[in-house]
This record gives C-alpha cells, structure tokens and sequence, in this order.
C-alpha cells in the first residue's frame, strides 16, 4: 500500500472508533509506531482536526466527516460474501437490516462494478447444516437486532425464556454482556436478575423479548471475552486443549463434526493428520473419538487417554456379559 492510500485509510480508521491507538493502526498496517506518528502528523498538516490523549490514543474532533467513499469491487465482492453468510447464520432481523445495508452499497458502485457483482451474486451459495432445533410462531427467530441495541445502548431487556432443563417458560430481566456464534446457534451472556448471575441463553429459546428504556452499569459486568475464558465450562471441568492423530484418510469424512467439537489448529502430516481441540477430556469428546477406532491416536492430554480407555473398557464389558 502506497502512503497516499495508507493515509486516506488510517483516516478511516479513526473516524470509525472514539480512541484509536497507535497500536492499533501500527498492527493494522504492518508499520513502525514512529511511521504512525508521522502519519498522524502528516494528517494534521493537511487540515484534518485529530487530537491526541497521551497514553490513550488519537480521535477526530467532533463535527468532521470524510465525503461518502466508494467502495471497490473486490470490496463489495466481500460484502456480498458476508451477506451470503449473515442469511444462514444470523436471523431474521439482521438478515433483514444487512439486505438494506447492502442495496445502499449497491448503489453507489459504478455501472461495471454493479455488473461484476450481479455476476458473481448466484454464483456465491452458503450451505448450512442444521441441527434440530425450536421452530414456529413461538419462537420466531428475530431478536439478534433488539438484543444489539440493548448492549451498544447498554439498556436491560425483559424476555420470556423457555428452559429445555424445566420444560418451562421463564420471565427474566437481564443486563447482556455479549453474543456469540457456537455450535450452530447465537448464545447471549447476560446478568440474569432473577437468578442473581451470569447466564447463557440460547437465542433461539428467546418467546418474546422486549428493551426496556432502563439502563444499566457496564462497567461493573465482565466483558464477554473474560467471561469466556474464565467461566465457559461443559460438566463442571476448564477447557484444555486435547491433541490427537488421524488418519487423513478419515478426516474429509468428518466434515462440520470437527468444528463441532472445537477444533482450534489442523495440520496434514501426510498419511496422517494432527488435530488440536479445546474441549474437557472427558464426555462426549472421548466416546466420539473411540468410533474411529485405531484410526486416531491420542497424543493428549495424559487424562483424554485415561477416559478413552474407561469408556472402551466400559463398552468391551458390556459386550462380554
């Protein structure tokens, strides 16, 4: 990138966020901290109001606008990936709002570009497996936008949530931490005040859910990223990282069934293939893994080998009574 292009970029960049870093606009560009000073600088000079918080970072005084920028057509060809994509895996209110979002794009492309994407729009398909899961008019799967806008505006939410656990619905008031994509469904993380503390709902459980004109503190909830690494447990254990050997052969016939299970690094070793997992070494992990019989090797954790051998040894007896 030349530096005219990496200027006009990182102005963009800072008219994108409150506080942008140095850091952050080093990382972005693969440039020295002292390049971003005189970039910075250079901005300046040119007549654009940036002001600087030491130790915090720069931002754009109020009140200036970059005019609209267009977009290229590698540019609106990604967007129109993400917009495949937002049709399988996000819902109906954001599928909705990301259509608009969209068609603005559009429309401010040049009449080649606008052709280039036409092209390429029935030729870009997104195919998704879907597991079971709750349908219907009670749960109408359009809550991801409401539950945005209750987190940016940091507003509580009042939703009526049914329990797979009790077989029953629940009226909740919550203060949302964050959402997250995992397993096939959209998670919340939120202050539950009827259970006094943090709680995932699944989204897809949500019957009705309203937000409410009431406010909340954020600074004194977790972050969602904390949140995650500290309190995301399965069967009362921590997540570890699990390594085994498979047969490559066997590996294209997993499919989806490898992220399913938290796959965090691949790497084909030839005939075989080395796989990395983040999931506690007992459950469902260990049993899935003995159905490929001695086409996987466990490397470890000492305690994945110990339950693969327990639930081997527990299904060779059941057989031999």
């Amino acid at each position: 990138m030349n530096r005219i292009d990496r200027l006009t970029a990182i102005l963009i960049q800072l008219q994108g966020k409150k506080i942008v870093k140095a850091s952050e606009i080093s990382e972005r560009f693969n440039i020295s901290l002292r390049t971003v000073y005189r970039d910075v600088k250079a901005l300046q000079e040119a007549g654009v109001p940036i002001g600087a918080e030491a130790g915090t970072g720069y931002y754009i005084v109020d009140g200036y606008h970059l005019p609209p920028v267009m977009f290229s057509k590698e540019e609106a060809a990604a967007l129109l990936t993400a917009e495949k994509l937002m049709e399988k895996y996000s819902d109906h209110s954001n599928e909705k709002q990301f259509g608009f979002a969209m068609e603005k794009i559009r429309s401010v492309l040049r009449g080649s570009d606008k052709d280039y994407l036409e092209n390429l729009d029935d030729n870009i398909a997104v195919v998704k497996y879907q597991p079971l899961h709750l349908q219907g008019d009670d749960f109408p799967n359009k809550f991801l936008s409401d539950i945005q806008q209750s987190i940016g505006n940091q507003q509580v939410l009042s939703m009526e949530y049914f329990s797979f656990k009790d077989e029953v619905a629940t009226r909740r008031e919550i203060e949302p931490v964050g959402i997250f994509h995992m397993s096939h469904n959209w998670h919340l993380i939120a202050w539950c005040r009827l259970r006094q503390g943090y709680r995932n709902f699944r989204i897809d459980r949500i019957r009705k859910l309203q937000v409410q004109p009431e406010r909340y503190e954020k600074a004194k909830h977790v972050s969602l990223k904390d949140y995650m690494a500290t309190q995301f447990k399965m069967e009362g254990e921590e997540f570890e990282e699990c390594r085994i050997l498979m047969e490559t052969r066997v590996v294209k016939y997993i499919n989806s069934q490898k992220y399913y299970f938290g796959l965090v690094a691949e790497r084909n070793l030839g005939e075989k293939t080395e796989m990395v997992f983040l999931q506690p070494p007992r459950g469902y992990f260990p049993r899935w893994l003995i159905t490929f019989g001695n086409s996987v090797e466990v490397l470890g954790p000492d305690s994945l080998k110990e339950w693969v051998i327990k639930y081997a040894t527990e299904i060779r007896d059941h057989y031999l009574k």
